[in-house]
């Protein structure tokens, strides 16, 4: 802990441990409540009040009536009209021949449409499959070929992908499309089915169908990011998804606890989500949360950080983030200035490692707090949390497990680590999926006796709070030494004119491998090669200097996921 982050820390520390939180908040009767389950035949705690399947989620959502579910430019449509359109594509996707544990696959923009056909298609136990909206059509054949969907609902860009790849596609009965000016002939327009979103509040007002649902049944299949080779699809079920739910609230009420402060009764809040919807993070860890609790989601075209100043200004947004690139765009920009952005209340982020530098200048500029937390699409996101004073006072952590996660730390022996040694992570609890779709071999490599192997390097502090070191496959090994990225990269990140950074190794004739960094520079400032060079070698170990860096006008390009593309960066020092 620094001295610069003083004025943050409650005096004498935490107000309570976490072991004292957890038996406050998970004690009998309480919301929070765990009872221990079996699934696939391992014994595992569950939250005891989380919603027995997204059927009942989405029945909740109709609860909160006029109040506003989702903003899309122009557009509002309130929780009692999204209902109803979810309602109306259940039973005409029932009519179509959609039984449960079929496919039906789901790829387009974060538009009202998406939460609408994602639970239509959930709520009568299909399986839905959300398609990376940045896959190329060749991409998009191979899900949906891989899944064996039969109803494909899209929007009109991701429509023209699949056209040529239909002859690859026998399975694919059906293709709803929305938006979409001149709808070809064997497509149906979405709109025919539900309208526009504008007249989702006058459909009519009917039941969801009636059908059986266990929370272990099967509920989607997210593809994983895909760096190398095929992506794999994470088939989740109804338990997964509704984990989140009281997972997030727990680490909220946690973040209170820690203050020494008194729950809040629940409020309302806007949440400017940016993250798209078939990232496991939106569509799981923001979605499901969203709807439990009443929240408005305003979904944008596409990114921008003036456009998001002026949208949080607007809207008086309470809460947004990303990826970390996100949160020092909406730092960095000279508009920020022009904007009242002071309804911010937190700036969040997963998906890549942030930055010591990032977590201080969310509290010093917006006055917010920053939030992070580690997951993956195995995890259905949310495993650790991470937030307020405790993520100022360990800037470099992922946060502790919520209470119905674990996690252990196994060396390449398969022996537990002791705190504060790294190793590979490993996470069980009820937020684990049930496997790979069709590929027992990756599932048997992967899923351990209700365990998941991550891939992750990381080390657990004596509390329990969770740091991530690098990636198995990212780890730059010189010399027979292990030199950990994300270490090299927050260095960096600590010098005032970087913004954005990435290690990977280069090949070396003897000694293996040696660093290198690609860096973007924030605008108007200067840095030279040797500079940062120096400036790391004052800072670690002369074998963790990187022996080149390059510079990007850009970005660094990442995917979907927010992950840093590092075998494209290895490219350049080809």
């Amino acid at each position: 802990m620094g001295e610069r982050f003083s004025e943050w820390i409650p005096a004498g520390g935490p107000a309570l441990s976490l072991p004292e939180i957890e038996a406050q908040l998970c004690a009998p009767g309480a919301r929070f409540e765990m009872e221990t389950l079996p699934i696939q035949g391992v014994p595992t705690r569950v939250w005891k009040n989380a919603p027995p399947n997204l059927s009942v989620l989405a029945q909740l959502g109709r609860s909160h009536g006029d109040a506003t579910f989702l903003v899309y430019e122009g557009e509002r449509v309130s929780y009692d009209a999204w209902f109803r359109a979810v309602a109306t594509l259940a039973h005409h996707f029932q009519a179509l021949g959609v039984q449960k544990g079929d496919r039906v696959a789901l790829a387009m923009r974060n538009l009202p449409e998406w939460p609408v056909v994602f639970f239509a298609a959930v709520s009568i136990g299909a399986i839905c499959v959300p398609l990376n909206a940045w896959w190329t059509g060749q991409e998009l054949a191979y899900g949906l070929a891989h899944s064996d969907a039969t109803v494909l609902v899209c929007d009109a860009e991701r429509l023209e992908r699949v056209l040529p790849r239909l002859g690859e596609l026998p399975d694919l009965s059906h293709i709803l499309v929305s938006r979409c000016p001149e709808v070809r002939e064997g497509v149906a327009a979405l709109e025919t089915v539900i309208g526009a979103s504008g007249d989702w509040g006058r459909l009519p007002d009917r039941e969801l169908p009636a059908v059986a649902i266990d929370p272990d049944d099967d509920a989607t299949i997210l593809y994983t990011s895909g760096t190398t080779g095929n992506p794999k699809g994470a088939l989740g079920t109804h338990r997964n998804f509704a984990t989140n739910i009281l997972s997030s609230g727990y680490a909220a009420a946690r973040q209170v606890l820690r203050r020494g402060e008194a729950l809040p009764e629940p409020e309302r809040k806007v949440l400017l989500t940016v993250i798209p919807l078939f990232h496991a993070t939106a569509c799981s860890a923001t979605l499901m949360g969203a709807i439990a609790a009443g929240h408005t989601l305003i979904f944008m075209y596409k990114w921008d950080p003036v456009q998001a100043f002026e949208i949080i200004a607007r809207e008086r947004v309470n809460a947004t983030g990303g990826v970390p690139t996100i949160a020092w765009q909406l730092i960095e920009h000279p508009a920020r200035k022009d904007y009242d952005l002071s309804s911010l209340e937190s700036v969040g982020y997963g998906g890549a490692p942030s930055a010591p530098e990032l977590v201080r200048k969310i509290r010093e500029v917006f006055g917010a707090l920053p939030g992070n937390g580690w997951g993956m699409t195995e995890t259905t996101a949310t495993v650790t949390t991470h937030g307020g004073e405790d993520y100022l006072n360990r800037p470099t952590s992922a946060g502790p497990p919520v209470a119905t996660a674990s996690l252990k730390v196994l060396d390449r022996e398969g022996n537990e680590c002791p705190p504060g040694e790294v190793g590979e992570l490993y996470a069980a609890g009820p937020m684990i999926v049930k496997g790979y779709w069709n590929n027992p071999e990756a599932s048997a490599a992967t899923f351990i006796d209700g365990w998941v192997r991550t891939g992750d390097l990381a080390w657990l502090d004596e509390e329990g709070f969770c740091f991530i070191a690098d990636r198995a496959k990212d780890i730059v090994i010189r010399g027979g030494e292990n030199i950990y990225s994300s270490e090299v990269e927050n260095v960096l990140y600590d010098h005032p004119a970087v913004i954005d950074a990435a290690v990977v190794g280069i090949p070396h004739r003897t000694l293996g491998e040696e660093p290198a960094a690609v860096v973007h520079l924030s605008p108007g400032t200067s840095a030279s090669e040797d500079e940062l060079r120096d400036f790391v070698r004052q800072r670690l170990a002369a074998f963790k200097v990187p022996v080149r860096i390059l510079f990007t006008p850009e970005t660094l390009t990442r995917n979907a996921n927010g992950k840093i593309l590092k075998k494209e960066l290895k490219a350049l020092f080809a």
